[in-house]
This record gives structure tokens, C-alpha cells and sequence, in this order.
């Protein structure tokens, strides 16, 4: 088993980025944010991520928020990973060296995805170049190829990244290819974790062995996938499975409308106030916000998380 991992063990939730209504970063909202994952017995917070819109944000931006995150969670049972995947390696090593210094427990990369690496052996070599400016904290490769573009063997990737990365410690694997997963679970006897990263078919994933999760859903229906998780584990597959079918239709609800704007609205009607979203993404119309809260409540969502 690698000593360098984290394993956790249930959900960890990838954070939005806070802003203000200007679209300016607001990390005073973070303290908040941090207490409501807690409170939902979140395991970690994945931050600047997808969810984060890491990609429309400064390095600036994203260090000042990976700080604050780290600052809290000295204070809290969170784990932070820092999501620190750029189109400039220079800048994610940049990204990677803060984030160590600022005590994350680990960090997270998604590859460049407009000049992308065209094999493996490319691939492992951005990821090393950018976990040897954080060697002391645990790396995991970000595959999350539907949007990158990059969609290579993980199972090639880990063996060749556990030989030349001394930092690697395994995947957040947001991807349907369950045989593939699977087959990255037992690599080498489980010594690595696989954080699995669709929320819409997670029960899929206990099934397979998953033990713990990254996804934006956490943020605002985690009570609904620690039923999924405590059914399954009691072998109560029908509740499980019918809780991950509410879970499949929140999910094309929100995608109805643009999911990241949607959710994040969702997040303030549950009392966290995040702010809007980033161009290239639309933020909703007051009209459109208030018809999502109806047809949310017509879905039973607010009854669900309790």
C-alpha cells in the first residue's frame, strides 16, 4: 500500500466557488460553507474544481481560495484537496506548490485539455512535473475525459504514474466505464484510492467496491447518499436503489436548466449564498430560479435532505 494516500472513507464534496454578485471571489463565504459540509458529515472538499470553475478563475483567485479552505480546515474534520490542473504546467506546479504550503492534504490534476497529451507516457509526464513541486502531500490524477478530451487506460496510467511519481496515490475517476474502474480499484491489491465521481450512479460503484465518492451533489443532497450508502451496506438494495433514482432524477432536473447555474442557485435556496456563475456559463433569471424552487419542491427534494 502507498503511504502516500488519503484514504478516506465517504463523500467528499466539490466545492463551488464563492463570488460576490460582481463575479469577484468572495472567501468570506467559505467559513460557512465549510460548517455546512461538516455538519453533513462530508469526509473532504475538493476545491477549484469543475465545480469551482477552476478554469475561469486566476491563479490568484485560486490561491486565495485554496488558502482560505485550508486555513478552515485546521479547524474542522475536512480533508482539502486542491484541484490544481491548468493549461500552463508552469502554472499548475505554481498551484501545486502553494497548495502544499498552505497545507492541503492533498492535491488533484486534470490535464491540459486544449493541447493535450496524446498517450500515456505524455500524460504521466505533465502529472509528474507538476507533483514534484508538492512531494510531500499525496497527488491523484483528475480523469474526467468528457470534458478534457483526454480519455487514455487508466490502468496504463497507474502503473507507469506509480513507478515515476513518488506522490501518486490514485484517481478521482469521474467517468462511466465501471469495467475500467473496477479494474482500478484492485490495481495492486487496492493500494491506491479511486475516488468515484458520478454522483448519478454511485450505488453502481458500492456495488463494484467504491468506498468513497467526489461530486458537486454533496454539497446540497448528501443526506439522501448517506441513505444510499447506509442501505447498501445493510443490504437494503431496495432503498438504495430507489433514493440513487430520486438522485438520477435531481440530476436531469438541474441539467435542464444548465447544471452548474442551477445548482449553484440551489445552494442558496438551502441557505448558502455563493453567488452567480462565470461566463462562459449563464447565470438563471430570477423567473427561471423561481420556477427550479417549484418544481424542486413538486420533486420532494427539500423533504428529502430533511
Amino acid at each position: 500500500m502507498t503511504q502516500f494516500r488519503l484514504d478516506l472513507q465517504g463523500l467528499v464534496a466539490a466545492a463551488y466557488a464563492p463570488l460576490y454578485a460582481d463575479g469577484t471571489i468572495n472567501p468570506g463565504a467559505v467559513e460557512k460553507y465549510a460548517s455546512h459540509l461538516e455538519a453533513w458529515n462530508c469526509a473532504g472538499v475538493f476545491v477549484n474544481g469543475t465545480t469551482g470553475e477552476s478554469l475561469s478563475l486566476t491563479v490568484e483567485e485560486r490561491k486565495t481560495l485554496a488558502a482560505q479552505w485550508c486555513r478552515l480546515a485546521r479547524e474542522s474534520i475536512l480533508a482539502v484537496i486542491v484541484h490544481v490542473g491548468h493549461n500552463s504546467l508552469s502554472a499548475a506546479a505554481e498551484l501545486a506548490c502553494h497548495a502544499e504550503e498552505a497545507g492541503a492534504a492533498a492535491i488533484g490534476m486534470m490535464p491540459p485539455c486544449y493541447l493535450k497529451p496524446s498517450g500515456v507516457e505524455d500524460l504521466v509526464a505533465c502529472c509528474k512535473k507538476v507533483a514534484e513541486q508538492a512531494p510531500g502531500i499525496p497527488f491523484y490524477y483528475y480523469h474526467i475525459p468528457d470534458l478534457t478530451g483526454v480519455n487514455l487506460s487508466m490502468m496504463e496510467f497507474m502503473e507507469r504514474a506509480s513507478r515515476e511519481i513518488p506522490s501518486f496515490a490514485g484517481l478521482k475517476y469521474t467517468h462511466s466505464d465501471l469495467a475500467e474502474f473496477l479494474q482500478c480499484l484492485n490495481f495492486r491489491n487496492n493500494a491506491f484510492d479511486i475516488f468515484f465521481g458520478r454522483d448519478e450512479i454511485l450505488l453502481a460503484a458500492l456495488v463494484l467496491g467504491a468506498g468513497s465518492a467526489v461530486g458537486s451533489t454533496y454539497n446540497f443532497a448528501a443526506p439522501v447518499y448517506r441513505r444510499i450508502m447506509a442501505s447498501f451496506a445493510a443490504g437494503d438494495l431496495h432503498s438504495a436503489r430507489e433514493e440513487q433514482l430520486f438522485i438520477a432524477g435531481l440530476v436531469d432536473l438541474l441539467k435542464g436548466y444548465g447544471f452548474l447555474p442551477a445548482s449553484k442557485a440551489l445552494m442558496s435556496m438551502i441557505g448558502l449564498e455563493l453567488g452567480p456563475v462565470r461566463l462562459p456559463l449563464r447565470e438563471l433569471t430570477d423567473q427561471q430560479k423561481g420556477k427550479l424552487k417549484v418544481d424542486l419542491a413538486a420533486l420532494g427534494f427539500f423533504d428529502r435532505i430533511g
